[in-house]
């Protein structure tokens, strides 16, 4: 299947809700305000923001919905890895519950498709779940559902501590952009992501921070995807860490892994 986005990871993206507020250092130098300030500004202000004010209607990357692509992944009738909101985090505050719902009703229901659902609010994941447990027949994240939290450096590992309580068949870490060391916690952990920072602004990423990751998912069997070393762009840098790629994914019914 030919690939619908330069995301080495997946698929293509679906981006139901557009905007976020920056919560750790890892969103410093975000790509996605950064896209949405420039090439996607037009587009995102012609939306009223769920949280409206003069302030918020003149920020691209204020938080908006958009109901009309709730639906679009049912249309996909090819299986895909699918990146659930590249350009927001499903469980931002501003996101309300029943939009929220309504998004994981599609996934639900489009389940010839697999789900990447990634958010540095992983505690809110955990809530949505008990309160919409009927979605889910009392049981965990469907399979084709997986969820995972951004962990850039060692100041925010938190986010393992309450991934870790969310139910879910795959739960993944995004340890990029990677700007500090990081050793952590990886049980019940079943994918790690890392990579460096790209863009005219942006922070080396070292060797060694990559090394103590992949060792330790190497020590437990968790499957270690490198994206990239980063650089002006994200092909900059190359993705050979000690002469080979990685880029192991998880073991699950459909699919393949390490």
């Amino acid at each position: 299947m030919a690939k619908r986005t330069g995301i080495e990871w997946t698929d293509s993206t679906w981006n139901p809700v557009t905007g976020c507020t920056r919560v750790s250092a890892g969103c410093d130098n975000c790509y996605a305000a950064t896209l949405a300030g420039r090439l996607l500004r037009d587009v995102y202000r012609s939306r009223p923001p769920v949280v409206d004010s003069d302030i918020t209607r003149r920020d691209p990357f204020a938080v908006r919905l958009w109901p009309e692509r709730i639906s679009q992944p049912i249309g996909w009738r090819e299986p895909r890895m699918i990146f659930v909101n590249s350009m927001s985090d499903v469980f931002h505050a501003d996101v309300p519950d029943d939009f929220v719902r309504s998004m994981f009703l599609t996934m639900t229901e489009a389940s010839w498709h697999t789900f990447q659902v990634l958010t540095k609010r992983p505690a809110r994941a955990l809530r949505f779940w008990k309160k919409n447990k009927d979605l889910f027949g009392d049981g965990p994240f469907p399979h084709h559902i997986w969820i995972g939290t951004s962990v850039e450096n060692q100041d925010v590992s938190h986010r393992v501590r309450h991934l870790q309580e969310v139910p879910a068949t795959i739960r993944f870490l995004s340890c990029e952009p990677l700007i500090g060391p990081l050793d952590p916690d990886l049980s019940g952990i079943h994918w790690v992501i890392a990579g460096g920072e790209s863009g005219p602004v942006r922070r080396p990423l070292q060797e060694e921070w990559v090394r103590l990751l992949r060792d330790r998912c190497l020590d437990r069997g968790v499957p270690f995807f490198f994206k990239q070393w980063g650089g002006r762009t994200p092909k900059a840098g190359g993705r050979e860490l000690d002469g080979k790629f990685w880029d192991a994914m998880p073991r699950v019914a459909g699919l393949g892994g390490i």
